[in-house]
């Protein structure tokens, strides 16, 4: 399949290899667009193994860049989760079509981003109503807690379905970054986290996507002349984190989440 490949099948890799580097150190979310991208150079199952390699090399330059900042508690609580949605998708593999897992993964995108966007809103509310709940009384003022609770349900299933989707189709972007914007963290926190998370559980996946033939010596051979532009992307995507403010971090992460699941849900109703 990649020694068919043309000059301009060679610089659509490129540029998606570039993007791949930019999202790990700078734009989470935006990687679903160069897995999409890959998946139109060849089928979308040997894509996700030949893009594998390409996303460690970047989680390796994110971790470098961003160690000091991962929040550990946050990710011991939902690695077992994400194992066991691993394992899931291994057993999966070949029991539906690109298709069907393109719309199904699409539509849980979706769901989550609407569920995060109304506990937001909740909370919201909750904030703007403490105050007149606590007038008149001595010592301040009563009401639920500012921020919605994440229980053991809401880490299980984000983990879970990281596991599934990332083993399935690379496709766990949009999903931790839903789960880590949930967590309200800061940038810099909220990349040093997904860097460490995306680095163990892409290397989880190796021997996995190897058993299934999705890695191979020929996608070996390809990934290594694509990794100068992963290099080069985390350079670009470090120089855009530092540059934009939490706020427009925060939308873009949600607006690139929506975008990957609508993305999804076209391509399985498309095809």
């Amino acid at each position: 399949m990649i020694a068919d490949w043309g000059l301009w099948e060679w610089i659509l890799a490129a540029a998606c290899a570039l993007i791949i580097g930019i999202s790990k150190t700078g734009l989470a979310g935006l990687g679903m667009l160069a897995i999409v991208m890959f998946a139109n150079l060849m089928p979308a199952k040997l894509s996700s193994g030949f893009v594998l390699p390409m996303l460690i090399m970047g989680d390796c330059v994110a971790v470098a860049a961003y160690r000091r900042e991962a929040q550990w508690g946050m990710l011991l609580r939902l690695f077992p989760w994400t194992g066991l949605g691993v394992l899931c998708g291994y057993f999966a593999m070949g029991r539906f079509s690109d298709r069907e897992a393109g719309f199904f993964i699409g539509a849980i995108i979706l769901v989550f981003i609407a569920v995060h966007v109304w506990r937001q809103r909740r909370a919201a509310q909750q904030r703007a109503a403490r105050p007149a709940a606590g007038e008149g009384r001595e010592g301040g003022t009563t009401g639920e807690a500012a921020e919605p609770e994440h229980g053991l349900w809401f880490v299980a299933t984000f983990g879970i379905m990281a596991g599934f989707t990332t083993l399935v189709a690379n496709a766990a972007g949009p999903i931790m970054a839903i789960y880590l914007l949930a967590m309200r963290l800061p940038k810099m926190q909220f990349m040093g986290t997904a860097a460490y998370f995306y680095l163990l559980m892409n290397c989880f996946k190796v021997p996995f996507m190897i058993d299934l033939g999705l890695i191979n010596w020929a996608s070996a051979k390809g990934n290594l002349l694509l990794a100068p532009a992963v290099l080069i992307g985390t350079v670009i995507g470090r120089a855009i984190l530092h540059r934009i403010n939490q706020r427009l971090f925060e939308n873009i992460a949600l607006l690139l989440s929506v975008a990957a699941g609508l993305n999804l849900l076209y391509r399985s109703w498309s095809g």
